[in-house]
């Protein structure tokens, strides 16, 4: 920060993800014992604990300036294109690693929406002002994600050129995430 010369303007904006629903907190007491505690010295647990951890379905909003990308990657348009499929890949496939070995979350996106255009982005997380309910949460959500964004078209207009979605869940596959993929990164 202290030399301009490397300074460079973020091109990725990502908010804090949020669970579309109400969430219930519980607590994992546990115990860890020294195996080689003979009992000499002292005696027992080597550490005992409690880790709060909670499931949910969650919405992340993530904005690419796809303009200034490529201008931080010196108009390079395969390393832009080449980093915008691993950005895509790794948020909707990547899981975070702390914890894995007590909880093995390894959960995948199971809707995605892309919006391609040169207006204001907009973030659709109004739509979970009010927690989803029901069943069928995932549903649900998408339903809600979606009633907002036709709510803000009907406003203000849409606010892009072209979009692009996938779900992938039980009761319905549809896109994939390679076509989001082509999508962002094409032309």
């Amino acid at each position: 920060a202290s030399s301009p010369l490397y300074n460079v303007e973020a091109a990725v904006q990502v908010a804090h993800a949020i669970t579309v629903h109400a969430v219930q907190i519980d607590n994992d007491y546990f115990t860890a014992v020294d195996d080689l505690n003979n009992g000499a010295d002292e005696l027992g647990a080597g550490h005992i604990g409690e880790a709060g951890f909670a499931a949910g379905v969650f919405y992340l909003y993530v904005c690419i300036d796809k303009t200034m990308l490529t201008e931080n990657l010196q108009n390079d348009s395969e390393l832009v294109n080449k980093t915008l499929a691993a950005l895509v890949e790794s948020m909707t496939k990547v899981a975070p690693t702390g914890k894995q070995n007590s909880f093995a979350s390894r959960a995948h996106t199971s809707y995605l929406l892309a919006e391609k255009g040169t207006q204001q982005p907009r973030s659709l997380s109004v739509a979970f002002l009010k927690p989803i309910q029901g069943q069928d949460i995932l549903k649900n959500a998408v339903k809600s994600l979606t009633a907002q964004a036709d709510s803000f078209n009907a406003v203000y207009g849409e606010c892009y050129e072209s979009n692009c979605d996938y779900i992938g869940s039980v009761d319905e596959t549809r896109g994939s995430l390679n076509n989001v993929i082509k999508f962002i990164t094409k032309d």
